[in-house]
């Protein structure tokens, strides 16, 4: 799970585009936590175009990621990935690195597929298995059927490498400290247990170098430890000054045996023994993640999950206001076939620059309309340069050094902070007006931002803005060659992997040096139609143009409507009237007439909506917002579509207006950028991009799959579906709602997919009223085909490995349930289910080992697919990259089977989810993630925007933190729902009004 707003997850790992962003322009998105790269698919056009995922309007940007970000490369977008149209190739703002020139990974170094996949016995694994009665177990995930064969074949390395596996057992305890109070935050807890590892007790106990512990409460030892065994630790702050107080604090912990962990039932697993199906990996990967992390808690920083930073790994990169990007690397044991390897990654994240607080907070400010210094402050630790000591800075007060008095005997009476500052410590402030810091515990103890400085070696938690996240796309997304060797040579060590030191071989681990190489295929390209019958080239990157095409089918553009937006921008028109206006409107017309969409000849009526500028007390620019519905209620009629020439990039007018249309005044609206709109070059393209949009919200179809390709779809009524959750990210207001989208197919084109978008619990995986959700589709598909399907393919994004049992247990049922809905008597519905999870948050990375097989920049070409060496060792899964990349090093789709009554074979369903990878109808290229699946992303991304007031941490009429005490959660959802209302409104509800 994660935000996707932020998608989040892990660390920048490498490229995509933006997904997800929601006008025209060229960022990242915000992640907070780390950043993912660039490269979801492109979107399309009329030669080319690119495209952020998921990003609403011609344009590359990409979102908020809260832990991670995920740059550019699905096809684009979200992240600059969640086709879309990919990050405008890394802009420097001159900050970063420049990137480096792409090529093939170890190029002409020899590269041979290991042994445990040479000799075939996978393959007689699946072919034993499926002899079994394992596959009819109800409680067990589909088993694999059989591997793929179709596609060139071809090598290719992976960031994995062999771990040897303990013999004997390993020995799990749990540690307890007392007291508790004060021990809930990670530094003290991690400071107990570097202090614990100092002492006499912890040596004499034999546990030097032969235990490895979280710093928190689960401990490993490669030996039974004695029991009871109780240490004690005089406690003193990591204060280079500091050193045990007589008669200071001290902490006790309680060393208790939990169980003992067999590792050879773990290769009993690996090794595809029958009864050992069900086993439960988790103790022994979650110990020894452990056991190969004892050496990167010690030499890094750990973020998030799995993520190492080291200030060694290469210089940190300036981002600009107060922050800088940290190089680092994911490391995470994972079960394959006769092997356990662990996975190893390059990431990137954001750390605090030290410096003068007052300084940085206010540099962070100025770096983007709508920063908060708070945002920026919360959490920071700080020294205070008055009197030495060290605090963490818990929020950011309302008053100023100038404004604040509090009473002091030794001065005589009440005095101000300012005054108290020059008068006690002949300090004279230079920031009198800037807001003081509350670096107090339970009670408050303000100090003046200036007499502190920001400590070292700090990650940045906070939501970056979309500044940063551009900057941080520069930084983190190199090309494959680069990663690669950075992993090999830079990673390994830094991870303590070569050398290995005295924990590791005390627990007789080890790690290989070298990549495992595992084999793939490259898939056919699938066939695409247009109207006529035309097929469009096709090129090396899965990309195609639109010129001489005309759309499948055409929608109908009736009763539209230009709506012109000023702001300030340089390149708007002067206004209705203005001759280079009608230029443009008659030239997009005579596009979408000649790609196939009907349009009415008379001219479209065109308001303007002059906007007032943006002011710091209203940062949603609700004032703007007001009068951009003024002036669109005053067309009439009402028009089917409304055409949006927005000034600039502003994502709170084009988020605002996507609110005020879609669930106020139920108008379909297509934003574009006017700057890009009207000028010359490239115009045509543009125009393309524009028509894909416009002619899908007008119930048309863009392009098909060839008879061929599309066979076993339109064999019998198949509804394909996609769904997705996305989450409030950092700086939301707590409790504010999760945005859950089920989209399906409604006829045998599979282009038109509607969406159910609805609110839920904050941050709950699962969908709460999926059998409803389900029930709309359904009752859709119905009304457009006259017949209900007679097989159901669900395409699930956005859960992780951890909740694909709950996929089966909580959302298999609702959706059957909905089946039922559809009962008649003596005749239940019951159509064929198989469900598919997609997931792009891992770490899994391929590498051609020969130029052949490889894009120009070295990454897989489009339509690799790898099922054997790194996937599961029971169950169906599959590894794609149906696109081509942008930027960065590209990064497949993981698709894992949970479910299969319609009983595919692997190369059916691989070369299914390929095919449906090109029918993304916002763009003319493949995308990174399966269309269904892409699109409730999109459709949930578009909900973001009808809450974004409580996504930015504004509730009621003022702001808060996010995770402010003072919120009151349920009343945060009362407001969710007042934004919401009933939804995207009645005539909007089954079109892709979301696109």
């Amino acid at each position: 799970m994660a935000y996707r707003g932020d998608r989040g997850r892990g660390g920048f790992d490498r490229g995509r585009g933006g997904r997800g962003s929601p006008i025209p322009s060229d960022r990242g998105r915000n992640s907070p936590s780390g950043f993912r790269g660039a490269d979801r698919g492109g979107r399309g056009g009329f030669d080319r175009g690119r495209g952020g995922r998921g990003s609403p309007v011609p344009s590359d940007r990409g979102r908020n990621s809260p832990f991670g970000f995920r740059g550019g490369d699905r096809g684009g977008g979200r992240g600059g990935d969640r086709g879309g149209r990919g990050f405008d190739r890394g802009r420097g703002r001159g900050f970063g690195a420049p990137r480096e020139q792409g090529g093939v990974f170890l190029e002409n170094q020899p590269a041979t597929v290991d042994a445990r996949v040479a000799d075939d016995s996978d393959k007689a694994l699946v072919a034993r298995l499926r002899n079994t009665q394992l596959g009819n177990d109800p409680d067990s995930m589909p088993l694999r059927p059989d591997f793929g064969t179709v596609g060139v074949p071809i090598k290719l390395r992976t960031n994995f490498f062999p771990v040897r596996v303990p013999k004997g057992p390993l020995y799990e305890y749990d540690v307890a400290i007392t007291p508790a109070a004060g021990t809930a935050i990670r530094r003290v807890r991690r400071r107990i247990f570097q202090l614990a590892e100092q002492t006499t007790a912890w040596q004499s106990s034999g546990m030097r170098g032969t235990v490895a512990h979280d710093s928190s409460a689960k401990l490993i030892s490669a030996r039974v430890l004695a029991q009871p065994l109780t240490i004690k630790v005089p406690y003193y702050d990591d204060d280079p000054t500091g050193s045990p107080e007589k008669g200071g604090k001290e902490y006790t912990l309680a060393i208790k045996f939990v169980q003992e962990i067999n590792t050879q039932d773990l290769m009993s697993y690996l090794n595809g023994d029958n009864q050992y199906r069900n086993y439960n990996t988790l103790p022994v990967i979650s110990a020894l993640n452990l056991i190969l992390a004892a050496h990167p808690l010690r030499s890094g920083i750990k973020v998030g999950q799995d993520r190492y930073f080291f200030r060694s790994a290469a210089v940190p990169s300036n981002l600009g206001g107060g922050l800088e990007a940290w190089k680092g690397f994911y490391s995470s044991v994972r079960p394959a076939h006769r092997q356990l390897m662990v996975n190893v990654n390059v990431c990137t994240t954001a750390f605090y620059t030290p410096g003068n607080l007052a300084v940085q907070m206010m540099t962070f400010e100025e770096s983007s309309f709508g920063a908060r210094m708070d945002a920026f402050c919360r959490g920071v630790r700080v020294k205070a340069t008055h009197l030495g000591y060290r605090k963490t800075v818990k929020c950011l007060a309302h008053q100023n050094a100038r404004e604040y008095t509090f009473p002091c005997d030794e001065l005589g009476g009440r005095v101000s902070v300012e005054q108290y500052f020059l008068r006690k410590y002949q300090i004279k402030l230079k920031h009198p007006l800037l807001r003081l810091v509350d670096v107090g515990g339970q009670k408050k103890n303000y100090l003046p931002a200036e007499v502190c400085e920001i400590l070292p070696d700090q990650p940045f938690r906070g939501k970056l803005t979309d500044e940063h996240t551009a900057a941080m796309i520069t930084v983190a997304c190199q090309p494959p060659n680069v990663n690669g060797n950075a992993i090999v040579n830079n990673g390994l060590k830094e991870l303590g992997f070569v050398n290995p030191g005295s924990t590791l071989g005390s627990f007789g681990v080890s790690i290989g040096s070298n990549m495992a190489v595992v084999p793939g295929r490259i898939l056919p390209r699938p066939g695409l139609k247009y109207a006529n019958n035309v097929s469009p080239a096709v090129d090396d990157r899965a990309s195609w143009n639109l010129r001489n095409i005309r759309f499948a089918v055409g929608g109908r553009l009736e009763k539209w409507a230009v709506l012109l937006i000023g702001d300030r921008g340089r390149d708007e028109f002067q206004g209705p009237q203005d001759p280079d206006l009608r230029t443009v409107i008659s030239g997009f017309m005579a596009m979408c007439k000649n790609s196939g969409i009907y349009v009415s000849n008379e001219q479209p009526p065109v308001v303007a909506a002059n906007l007032p500028s943006q002011v710091r007390d209203d940062p949603l620019r609700k004032n703007a917002i007001a009068d951009i519905r003024k002036s669109l209620i005053q067309l009439r009629p009402k028009p089917s579509l409304v055409l949006v020439m927005l000034s600039n990039g502003d994502k709170n007018i084009y988020e605002g207006l996507k609110h005020l249309c879609d669930v106020y005044l139920d108008v379909a609206t297509v934003c574009v950028h006017v700057g890009k709109i009207r000028k010359e070059k490239g115009q045509p393209q543009y125009f393309a991009n524009v028509a894909l949009k416009v002619n899908m919200k007008m119930g048309g179809v863009n392009h098909k799959l060839d008879e061929n390709t599309g066979q076993w779809l339109s064999s019998e009524p198949t509804m394909v579906v996609g769904m997705d959750v996305t989450h409030p990210g950092p700086g939301s207001a707590r409790g504010t709602p999760s945005i859950a989208a089920v989209v399906a197919s409604v006829d045998n084109h599979f282009a038109q997919y509607p969406a159910s978008l609805e609110i839920q619990e904050s941050r709950k995986e699962m969908i709460t009223n999926l059998k409803e959700m389900m029930v709309a589709r359904l009752q859709l598909f119905r009304q457009r085909s006259k017949v209900l399907p007679k097989r159901v393919l669900v395409y699930r994004d956005g859960v992780s490995e951890g909740q694909f049992n709950i996929v089966r247990m909580e959302e298999l049922p609702e959706i059957v349930k909905a089946f039922h809905t559809f009962d008649q008597p003596k005749k239940p519905y019951r159509p064929q289910l198989t469900i598919v999870i997609c997931g792009k948050r891992h770490h899994t990375r391929f590498y051609p080992t020969e130029r052949k097989d490889a894009a120009n920049d070295g990454n897989p070409k489009p339509g690799t697919v790898v099922d054997r060496g790194v996937t599961a060792v029971y169950d169906f899964d599959f590894f794609l990259q149906a696109h081509g990349g942008l930027q960065g090093t590209t990064k497949p789709t993981h698709y894992y089977v949970v479910h299969d009554e319609i009983g595919f074979r692997s190369d059916s369903l691989q070369g299914l989810t390929n095919a449906l990878s090109y029918m993304f109808a916002r763009a003319t290229k493949a995308v990174s993630l399966v269309s269904p699946a892409y699109y409730a992303d999109v459709a949930c991304e578009r909900g973001r925007c009808y809450l974004r007031k409580l996504l930015q941490g504004h509730i009621g009429d003022g702001t808060t933190a996010s995770g402010s005490v003072s919120t009151n959660e349920q009343g945060v959802m009362q407001e969710a729902q007042a934004l919401w209302r009933s939804g995207v409104s009645k005539n909007l509800k089954d079109t892709m009004f979301y696109l």
